[in-house]
């Protein structure tokens, strides 16, 4: 079998995924950031702009920013903040559990 290096970074990222604190968090950064692109992504379907968005939400153009921009994972936006955004633009909220995909790094982080 050929040798095959691998990264620096890829040995920290299996390294730290393997801590089920830290693949929480990585989770829920990933979740975040693509909430995130949705959120902008329908809004902008709909030919509205984060003014337009702020001003029916009863907020400011900042705070609608910073929903959009989805890279602060401390102060992620509650339910009614997201259902108030998604009323906003003329959508419905809907959360949903997806199966996880099961991969060799998963089984080995939650079992050491």
């Amino acid at each position: 079998m050929p040798y095959k290096p691998v990264s620096v970074h890829d040995k920290l990222r299996k390294k730290a995924l393997a801590d089920p604190e830290t693949r929480a968090l990585y989770e829920a950064y990933k979740v975040q950031i693509d909430l995130a692109m949705k959120l902008k992504k329908a809004r902008i379907k709909r030919k509205m702009t984060q003014d337009d968005v702020a001003e029916i939400m009863h907020t400011k153009k900042p705070a609608i920013s910073r929903l959009e921009a989805g890279d602060d994972i401390k102060n992620f936006p509650s339910l009614l903040t997201l259902i108030k955004f998604a009323s906003a633009i003329g959508y419905e909220l809907k959360v949903g559990l997806v199966p996880m995909k099961i991969t060799k790094d998963l089984k080995q982080g939650e079992r050491e």
